[in-house]
């Protein structure tokens, strides 16, 4: 990614944001001598620029994510301490629009930018954490206290059914300490949300079961996470379990009620094939239903013992449910 694509990227995103309930009007036309000063071998000037930068507010913005973006480091230094500076005004639509700008070049731009711009956004949302938790818990998202490998301690976070949240609440998820697994299911997430999913610290796993997120932005966030095991599924469910790891795909439970459960699966079924495809354990079953949604068909080939310890052939068609 070319420093010129981020810069044009951050500037249409930072529109985007200031243009929220009025028009962004554009900047006064002594901001951008002010960001060219920004880099001057004159500390007075660096020191006089950034001043009046700031004091100009959100107005700034888009020329500022233009600035932080263009590669040069001192301005981008300096350029994100303005922006992280106007985060902590009392002006809430200002703090909230700089926060989004420093998201947008964390997330876009992998440079020593990006990171400054992580480091700033870590550094401000780490005091923020147990009212971004209270928050969430409000809103329905689950928090539970787990063992993850290793025995080391984490917190999950599921994201269900009674999720009442709205686009900007996903925002809060970066400021959140501890989180070990982020769990989704059916609850629909754009590509903003997908990109923030990948800031939050520390996280060794994502779930993201039935949310419809776009695949571009799916593939985006396995990038920026190598170690963290991003599992998505389109949202169909089967309704069954297995305690075996590895051999044969062995249902031990069949949840009353579920597909499984309506298309007459019985725990001691062994499934053998999904979809016309092969099944050897049951993570190759998981995997194979991984790519059909809530309301698809899915044809099961099974084999059930009998009398005497014969196994008999069981063919059925399950019409999956939702996550």
């Amino acid at each position: 990614v070319t420093a010129a694509w981020v810069g044009g990227l951050l500037l249409g995103g930072s529109l985007a944001v200031l243009a929220v309930g009025t028009a962004a009007a554009p900047p006064p036309p002594e901001v951008t001598a002010w960001i060219e000063q920004l880099g001057s071998p004159q500390y007075a000037q660096r020191e006089a620029a950034a001043k009046h930068l700031a004091g100009v507010g959100r107005p700034a913005l888009p020329a500022l994510g233009d600035a932080i973006a263009a590669g040069d480091l001192e301005v981008a230094s300096r350029g994100v301490e303005i922006v992280r500076g106007m985060m902590m005004a009392d002006d809430a639509e200002l703090a909230a629009a700089a926060e989004r700008l420093l998201e947008q070049v964390a997330t876009s731009d992998a440079s020593a930018a990006g990171r400054l711009a992580e480091a700033a956004l870590e550094f401000h949302q780490a005091g923020m954490a147990a009212a971004a938790r209270e928050r969430l818990e409000s809103l329905g998202a689950v928090f539970r206290e787990r063992l993850f490998a290793a025995a080391a301690p984490g917190v999950e976070i599921e994201f269900g059914a009674g999720w009442r949240g709205g686009p900007e609440d996903w925002r809060l998820l970066p400021r959140l300490r501890g989180v070990a697994c982020v769990s989704v299911h059916g609850v629909p997430l754009d590509a903003d949300a997908v990109g923030t999913l990948g800031r939050v610290p520390g996280v060794r796993r994502i779930d993201l079961f039935g949310t419809a997120a776009p695949d571009t932005a799916v593939a985006a966030l396995v990038a920026r996470l190598p170690d963290t095991l991003v599992d998505v599924r389109k949202g169909g469910k089967l309704g069954v379990s297995s305690i075996v790891q590895a051999g044969p795909c062995h249902l031990s439970a069949v949840q009353p009620g579920s597909a499984a459960d309506k298309a007459g699966l019985r725990v001691g079924d062994t499934i053998v094939a999904a979809a016309g495809e092969p099944v050897a354990s049951f993570e190759a079953l998981t995997k194979r239903l991984a790519a059909f949604g809530p309301g698809e068909t899915v044809r099961l080939e099974v084999r059930r013992e009998g009398g005497g310890g014969v196994a008999e052939p069981f063919v059925c068609t399950v019409r999956l449910d939702a996550w």
